[in-house]
Parts: C-alpha cells; structure tokens; sequence
C-alpha cells in the first residue's frame, strides 16, 4: 500500500513525527553517553579550551587511561572485584 500509513509514515506517525522520532533518538545518545561515561571527554575538552585555549589537551585515548587509574587508585570511589 501507499499513502500516509505505509513504512516509515507509520513508524513515525506521519510527516510531523519524524522530528519527534530525532528528538527521542538524541534524548537516548544523550543518556547513554551520560550513562557510559563517553561524554567526560568532551567536556573535558570543552573546559580545558575555555581556560586556555593553547594548552595541550590529551587524547582521549590518554584521558581514559588517566581516569581508569585516578579511579583504580582509589578504592573508595571505583568498584573493583579483584
């Protein structure tokens, strides 16, 4: 069939509910982010650039290794079993 109730019109509940379906999708890459921790390095980035825009930022491949051991050292705020 054609129309305004076939494939994707309908998973999106017509032409005005494919900004609602975006806007779902970014509210959960938001949270997911949030939650898995991916976003601390964008913000990070962000504030080291607003303090001082010519230091030297690491990558995030160093950040997370910083921020695995800064949480390792300190048993109080990381969860480690072994």
């Amino acid at each position: 069939m054609s129309g305004p109730t076939s494939g994707f019109s309908r998973l999106t509940g017509g032409p005005r509910g494919l900004p609602r379906l975006r806007g779902a999708l970014a509210r959960a890459r938001y949270y997911v982010r949030e939650f898995s921790g991916e976003a601390a390095y964008d913000r990070y980035v962000a504030h080291a650039r607003s303090h001082d825009p010519d230091a030297a930022v690491p990558t995030r491949r160093d950040f997370e290794r910083a921020r695995t051991d800064a949480r390792e050292a300190d048993p109080r705020k990381g969860f480690r079993c072994c």
